[in-house]
Formats: structure tokens, C-alpha cells, sequence
């Protein structure tokens, strides 16, 4: 049965690709010069890749498939709107834009013409099912309005650097000190992933998964959380949907692997859900406060798996490249250290580490994060789908069903927003009399922005805080290669093949 269903996948994958190359060729040879230069294109579509009947701009985004950022981020930038238009064989027409006017149009002004949609759910919903980043409506207000009740309690905040403490005095620092003392090459992206799962787990879940102990083989949770997110995120880049499609229907290659993935890490988190004792645990993570409140095991399992899979990845990919960054920049590493060294009077014990009103406090760093932020954003993208036709206030129109998309990625690129030096890091510009400015969310949109701006966003700033600070109070790091890392842009973003550093101790510190 299985070599039958991938006969069959390969006899329909074969025939879809035979006949495109057959259209391709026909139209090639036999289309007019003048179809192609129509004179009457708006300023977006000329700003779009090149577009033909039918399979629209396949050839094109196949081309670019390897290097959507760039190709995206060059085509909007000789955008005179800052957006195009991208219409393709097997994939709706999208509407990707940098454009501040138009995110705060689809995010905030006319929010409920723009949600989710389907097509989101039916790239991430095996995975997310219905919880809070995967639903629109009702289902999603309510969640929300749950959530935001947990997440603004100052005692999840106190819990919060509470099990900071923990992570990064017992566990993170006894690490980075053997690797100076071996002086063995580290890569610091997995660690700061391991940290930030057991640091999430203990968060939402209230669980110990010991990430950070080297002696011990990563846990299989990890990898199943791994292997679900990598090829949900593959789905939504895939040149032609139907091919996910098919293999989901004959539950073969990835999206096998996809499956046995999801059921690992829905199986995981409902044992810990039956498993959960309330009477010791009602104001501490998040999972009790939940089952406290009298939702269903269901509905909470969902809304846990998002919040684990937001909380992981996007913080660790932040402090990934912020590190990066101060390997390159010296003189910045410097100044945030002088920052560090000016609230050392506060700095009580290293088992109790920085408080939060301390953490506050850190502007420079706060600063430093935003701009690697701006740079390398943990969402380089970010999806919607138009609920009714529409027009963009840059005139851009938007049919019914169309992908609209912001791009935070392009967006920290572009020379309209952030002035030619647009590409360099430089903390500076975050300030304004002393102290960091507030932006729009809709021209740094990293954290989203209107109804649905992150929930999560000061804990997500606590957390980075705390560990960049402790960590380069103590330790200084080189990296292993001068070659500027490559960005991956899956449902968040990392490094490809690590952060290889070497790690050496600060004198005079412990």
C-alpha cells in the first residue's frame, strides 16, 4: 500500500511538472513582446517579479526559492510603495509589503478583514491546532482575554525571574565556564535554544527537561519539536502547496515525519496535563493557572504547545544574533558593558542574580536587542488573509482571499524607514533625549502590533535581559568564523549551523 500511494504521488508530481515545463516553453516561444510591457501597470506591478498567464511568477520565485529575503527585500525597495505583488502557480496572490501605513491598516485600522484565515490554519493547525496564534474570532478572543489576564499577574512575573535565576546561575554559568576553561569551540545558538526550552517548559508547564545538562542526550521532545515546526514552516514556502498536500493525503516523506512529530508533542504535553497537581502549583506557571481557570484539557494543551513554540525559539534566535553582533562591534559591547558595571551596587548575590526593577532599568541593552532585532527579526514574516476585497492605503487593492503579508525582515532594510545607514547596527538610533524612544509597532513590527501585539513581549524582554546581562558580566566571546552567518527563515528565525564561539572569562568577575 505504501509503494502504491508513492507511485502514485510521484506519477502526479511528474505529470504537474511536465505539463508546466510544456506551458512554459509554449508561451516563451509564442508570446507577444508587447503583453509583456503593457504601459498601464500601476507602480506596484512594476515593482513586482515579472507575471505571465496562468503560472504567474513561478518561474521567477523558483529561481529565487533559496533567497526569498533578499529577492523580496530588493524588489521592495525599488518599490516606489514599498509593496508588490507576487501570483504564482499553486499559491494564492500575495501582497507583501513594507509599507508602515498598510501593516497598521491589516494589523490595527480594519483588523477584522484581515485574520488569520484558512490557509494559515492549514499550514500550521496540525501543529498549533486551535490555540491562540492559529484561530480568529471568538475562539481567539476568548483565549486572549485569558491569557492576558495570566501574563499581566505580577506573581507569573516574579515566577518568571525566579526560574531565570535558577537556569542561569545553576545551569548556564557552570556551562560557559567549562567551555573557557577547555577552551573547546561552543556552539552558543544551541545552547541559548536549550536554555530558553527548559527555561519556557518550567514557565508554562512547570516541568524540568534538564536542556542544558551536555552529559545527557537531548531530549526527544526537543527533536519532535524540531522536526514539527521545520516542516510546518516548509509548507508555507513550498513552490507549489499541492505537493504538501498530496504527501499529507498518502502520509508520506515529510509529512509522515510531520505527523509522528505532532502526536509526540501532543501526547507530551496532555500526560503533563493529567499529570498535574493544582493544589501546590496554583500561582506559579502558566499550565495551572489554565486548569485552574476550568478550561478543557484540549483547548489548554493548544494554547501551551503555541506559547512553548513562541517563548523557544524567537528569544534564543534574539540573543543569538545580538551576541553576534557585539563580536563584530567592540565599542558597543563595551558601552552595554559599562551599563551592566553601573547597576553592579544593586547587583546583590549571584544566586539571586538582577531583579526585575533593575532589568528595567537596562536601557542600552534594551536598545541593542531592538536593533538586532530591526536587523535579524526571530518572524521575518508574517501573514494575513483578506476576509472581503480591499485597497492597501498605498492604493495597493487586495482581492477577496488574497495572502497579505508584512515583512519585518525587509522592513529593518529599508532606506525610507531607517536612513542609509540602514544596514549597520548601531544601538544609538534607538535613543531620543537620553532615553530609548518608542517606535511604532507598525515600523518595527516584531512583536506585531494592534489587537494581536504580543502578549508576551515584556517577558520576552525580561528574559533576554537577564541573560545578556549575567553572561557578559562574566564571559567574552569570539566567533570561530568571520563569515557573516546565514539567516533561515523558518517559523523562526536561526543561524545556519550555529554560533560556533570561543568562550573566555572576564577577569576580576565570578
Amino acid at each position: 500500500m505504501q509503494d502504491l500511494a508513492v507511485s502514485l504521488f510521484l506519477l502526479l508530481s511528474l505529470s504537474l511538472w511536465a505539463f508546466c515545463l510544456i506551458y512554459v516553453f509554449i508561451y516563451i516561444f509564442h508570446r507577444s513582446s508587447t503583453d509583456r510591457s503593457s504601459t498601464d501597470r500601476s507602480s506596484t506591478d512594476r515593482s513586482s517579479p515579472p507575471s505571465y498567464p496562468f503560472i504567474g511568477c513561478f518561474i521567477s520565485f523558483f529561481k529565487n526559492r533559496r533567497r526569498l529575503l533578499s529577492w523580496y527585500t530588493h524588489l521592495l525597495s525599488h518599490s516606489p510603495s514599498l509593496t508588490i505583488v507576487v501570483h504564482r502557480l499553486g499559491s494564492r496572490r500575495t501582497v507583501v509589503t513594507a509599507n508602515p501605513a498598510n501593516v497598521e491598516y491589516m494589523l490595527k485600522t480594519n483588523f477584522l478583514n484581515y485574520p488569520k484565515g484558512k490557509p494559515f490554519t492549514d499550514i500550521l493547525g496540525d501543529l498549533l491546532g486551535c490555540g491562540i496564534f492559529n484561530v480568529d474570532g471568538e475562539l481567539w478572543s476568548t483565549q486572549r482575554k485569558l491569557a492576558s489576564h495570566e501574563f499581566s499577574a505580577k506573581s507569573l512575573r516574579e515566577f518568571v525571574v525566579k526560574t531565570l535565576e535558577d537556569e542561569v546561575h545553576l545551569r548556564l554559568i557552570p556551562l560557559l565556564q567549562k567551555a573557557a576553561r577547555t577552551n573547546a569551540a561552543l556552539d552558543l545558538q544551541d545552547v541559548l535554544g536549550r536554555l530558553a526550552f527548559d527555561t519556557i517548559c518550567k514557565m508554562t508547564l512547570g516541568t524540568d527537561e534538564q536542556c542544558l545538562d551536555l552529559s545527557r542526550p537531548v531530549p526527544a521532545i526537543v527533536n519532535a519539536f524540531d522536526m514539527a515546526t521545520g516542516i510546518s514552516a516548509k509548507r508555507a514556502i513550498a513552490p507549489v502547496s499541492l505537493a504538501w498536500k498530496a504527501k499529507r493525503l498518502f502520509n508520506i516523506g515529510s509529512e509522515k515525519r510531520l505527523k509522528e512529530a505532532v502526536q509526540m508533542v501532543h501526547s507530551w504535553v496532555s500526560h503533563i496535563i493529567r499529570n498535574k497537581n493544582l493544589d501546590n502549583n496554583k500561582d506559579s506557571d502558566l499550565l495551572s493557572r489554565l486548569l485552574s481557570a476550568g478550561h478543557g484539557e484540549e483547548v489548554v494543551r493548544d494554547m501551551v504547545v503555541s506559547f512553548i513554540m513562541a517563548g523557544r525559539d524567537t528569544t534564543s534566535a534574539a540573543m543569538t544574533w545580538l551576541f553576534w553582533l557585539l563580536t563584530k562591534h567592540p565599542k558597543v559591547e563595551q558601552t552595554l558593558m559599562d551599563e551592566v558595571a553601573s547597576l553592579s551596587n544593586n547587583y546583590r548575590t549571584a544566586s539571586l542574580g538582577y531583579g526585575y526593577e533593575e532589568l528595567k532599568d537596562m536601557k542600552y541593552l534594551k536598545a541593542c536587542l531592538c536593533e538586532s532585532m530591526r536587523l535579524y527579526p526571530p518572524v521575518a514574516w508574517d501573514s494575513k488573509h483578506a476576509a472581503a476585497a480591499d485597497i492597501l492605503p498605498d492604493g495597493t487593492p487586495v482581492r477577496k482571499g488574497d495572502r497579505v503579508t508584512y515583512f519585518p525582515y525587509g522592513m529593518g532594510r529599508m532606506e525610507e524607514l531607517w536612513g542609509p545607514e540602514r544596514e549597520e547596527f548601531k544601538p544609538e538610533r534607538w535613543f531620543e533625549k537620553g532615553e530609548v524612544k518608542a517606535v511604532s509597532p507598525f515600523k518595527f513590527p516584531v512583536f506585531q502590533g494592534g489587537p494581536r501585539m504580543c502578549l508576551g513581549k515584556e517577558m520576552a524582554f525580561i528574559q533576554m535581559k537577564y541573560v545578556v546581562a549575567t553572561v557578559l558580566k562574566r564571559f567574552e566571546f569570539r566567533a570561530v568564523s568571520e563569515s557573516e552567518p546565514v539567516f533561515v527563515p523558518l517559523l523562526t528565525a536561526h543561524m545556519a549551523g550555529g554560533l560556533q564561539v570561543y568562550v573566555r572569562e572576564r577577569r576580576g568577575q565570578k
